[in-house]
């Protein structure tokens, strides 16, 4: 019976001191609830002990962390809708006010975080053209509103220390993409307008070389033509002339051959002439 006596003190004493003591890591931080009620809060990291059955600690991470959220559709200064994906980065600053605002439920205070940074946003973009929005300066855009971000986020014990953009679209169907899609052909039709120009003239360029080599091969083909016919009628004189010096009874008679068949080629000419003329000299009979 002594036996299990102690060994019923001995368990009993292990969980008093098992629930009269709490570990904080590095980078965390504790209150300690008595009866429900906050009794001790920013606790640091270390070990610490607390009344067992009567206190309970509650312990929360106060590392920096990423709080997304859905995107969300803005409209910029000219009225153009714009649909934003974005993050915050904040952490715990206050671990007694987050825990009275939220209970410690971090999805609390994420849900009650997006509302504020939208609104944020939503002032911001709505101030900016969507160029500004866009353009490389958004960092810049959006830090603008992290003091009146901050003054919302106190209330919940929670500071955020940077907005960033992930992504920046613009809804299907919405009059922005339509002008841009109409921007882009208009782009299209011009550039392919100045290519068909650029190629009609250069089209006109290459017939007006074709057409003028072709004149000039057609000319000097004409000057060979004729220089060939001036060389071939003037070999054929000096054929004549040397013909007619070695034998001219006989050249004679051919050209008068060659005057007849040509005379009487037609088969029904009527030629007109005196007995004695002399292109008949060769048709006359010696007899």
């Amino acid at each position: 019976m002594k036996f299990s006596a102690w060994m019923s003190a001995l368990v009993a004493a292990l969980l008093l001191l098992m629930g009269s003591v709490y570990v904080v890591s590095e980078g965390q931080a504790a209150i300690v609830l008595k009866l429900g009620k906050v009794a001790r809060t920013n606790i640091g990291p270390g070990l610490h002990f607390k009344l067992p059955l009567v206190e309970s600690a509650r312990v929360f991470d106060r590392r920096l962390q990423i709080l997304a959220a859905e995107p969300e559709r803005y409209l910029t200064s000219e009225k153009k809708d714009v649909s934003v994906d974005f993050f915050a980065i904040g952490k715990i600053e206050n671990v007694l006010d987050f825990y009275r605002a939220t209970g410690g439920d971090e999805s609390i205070a994420t849900q009650r975080l997006a509302p504020i940074i939208k609104d944020a946003l939503r002032n911001e973009i709505n101030a900016h053209t969507l160029q500004q929005v866009v353009s490389g300066d958004r960092d810049r855009v959006l830090a603008a509103q992290l003091v009146a971000i901050n003054k919302g986020a106190a209330v919940l014990g929670v500071k955020i220390f940077d907005i960033r953009i992930k992504r920046i679209d613009l809804p299907t169907g919405g009059e922005v993409i339509v002008q841009v899609y109409r921007r882009m052909s208009a782009q299209r039709k011009q550039v392919a307008s100045q290519l068909r120009a650029e190629g009609e003239e250069l089209s006109q360029t290459i017939q007006s070389e074709a057409d003028r080599q072709q004149a000039v091969i057609a000319a000097e083909a004409e000057r060979d033509a004729q220089k060939l016919r001036g060389e071939g009628d003037a070999e054929a004189a000096r054929i004549y002339a040397e013909a007619a010096n070695r034998d001219p009874g006989f050249y004679a008679f051919q050209r008068s051959l060659e005057a007849y068949s040509k005379s009487f080629s037609g088969g029904d000419n009527l030629i007109v002439l005196d007995r004695n003329d002399p292109f008949l000299q060769y048709m006359k009979s010696d007899r």
